[in-house]
């Protein structure tokens, strides 16, 4: 998984922050989530679909994460049943290999309820405003409405961004994605219409490129083969128009509820 990138995007960060993964970096992050021993200590409730929160232990590594088992996805009538946990998978490893940091640590695995997706939990700064920081025009927002347009998410929330101690925003939550119908929501319209940046053109080409490689084999593994057709056709639409998209009149822009 998150084979890294052949040309990395220039002024990344470390893809995780020890201090936001309970001390954890991303190589240990994974290592554990694939081979601790989970315990569920609670239920977070306000999710959808089923979302146990756990402690996790192997040796004497020690963590926490989010598992959602897939017997616990409720039905949706425009995705396919048991498949969001592969969905998520698949959006870590575009968000892993180009080194974006957005996607926390994230496997898929057998668990105390089944097979399910297991992600590592991320602490948060609770005196960022969440209200206020989707309606600002923070690069880090920029760069998720980017990913966000590439994976096409039908669902990002403002309660779906993590402001991490770090100073980081994680992105997580995102099982409804990579539909080949275009279902983008989000509220991070700040960009709508704007022209992409070089750098941003560098991002979407070489992930171009890796769809093309070994990127596209491993989620060739997770998503069907229209959708990732259709996933190479979004990265190409916006590498030939070079902006951001506009919000569709066929879908509505915004989800709902907005957190």
């Amino acid at each position: 998984m998150g084979v890294p990138a052949a040309a990395p995007p220039p002024g990344r960060r470390l893809p995780l922050d020890p201090i936001d993964g309970g001390g954890l970096d991303a190589p240990a992050a994974l290592d554990l989530l694939r081979r601790g021993e989970l315990t569920v200590s609670a239920r977070l409730v306000d999710a959808s679909n089923a979302t146990l929160y756990c402690d996790i232990i192997a040796g004497d590594v020690a963590g926490r994460c989010v598992y959602k088992p897939v017997r616990g996805e409720r039905a949706l009538w425009d995705f396919p049943d048991g498949s969001l946990a592969a969905r998520e998978l698949a959006a870590y490893e575009i968000s892993a290999y180009l080194d974006l940091g957005i996607v926390p640590p994230t496997v898929v695995r057998d668990g105390p309820f089944g097979e399910g997706m297991v992600q590592l939990w991320i602490d948060t700064d609770v005196t960022v405003d969440l209200v206020a920081l989707t309606r600002s025009d923070d690069p880090q927002l920029r760069r998720i409405a980017l990913y966000d347009a590439v994976i096409n998410n039908a669902d990002r929330k403002g309660g779906h961004l993590l402001p991490a101690p770090s100073g980081r925003i994680h992105g997580i939550d995102h099982g409804v994605t990579f539909h080949t119908e275009g279902k983008l929501r989000t509220l991070l319209w700040t960009w709508r219409g704007r022209r992409l940046v070089a750098e941003e053109t560098a991002l979407l080409g070489c992930l171009r490129e890796a769809l093309a490689g070994d990127l596209g084999d491993r989620l060739a593994e997770l998503l069907t083969v229209a959708e990732c057709g259709a996933l190479a056709a979004r990265v190409n639409r916006l590498l030939d128009e070079g902006r951001f998209p506009l919000p569709s009149g066929d879908w509505p822009p915004i989800p709902w509820p907005p957190f």
